[in-house]
């Protein structure tokens, strides 16, 4: 029996494409190694986007299906004014019912097997979580 999603549609501000997509373009080692184990489907089957326009920012990774982002925390995230922006785009997105899960660059760099293996564990999780 499969189940039916209802797939929810959150805005998004049209003029953040461009950004997003030179953020593609440009992405960092951390988020490009990141990217190595989310892309294709490879996480249990579920679809993630990276630099992803929702409301007036743009997730570094999400799946719709999941409701779920995930954040790379570089240096520049822990100045005081990136915090608080960090801080106001979680809450926003909260209040759709996403779930943001913030890993530090350096994690992904220095203990990239243990990353993979605790996204993994987050994506199953938030499976049973939904009821997926």
């Amino acid at each position: 029996m499969h189940r039916i999603v209802v797939r929810q549609i959150i805005p998004y501000n049209p003029k953040l494409k461009e950004l997003a997509r030179n953020l593609r373009n440009t992405s960092s080692l951390p988020e490009v190694k990141l990217w190595k184990i989310l892309k294709g489907k490879q996480q249990l089957g579920f679809d993630f986007h990276r630099q992803k326009p929702l409301l007036d920012f743009i997730a570094d990774f999400y799946c719709h299906e999941l409701l779920l982002i995930i954040e790379v925390d570089g240096v520049q995230h822990f100045l005081q004014n990136q915090t608080e922006r960090d801080d106001k785009k979680q809450l926003s997105l909260e209040a759709y019912g996403l779930l943001t899960y913030r890993i530090s660059a350096s994690r992904i760099l220095d203990s990239f097997e243990e990353v993979a293996m605790e996204v993994s564990k987050l994506v199953e999780h938030r499976k049973l979580e939904l009821n997926l």
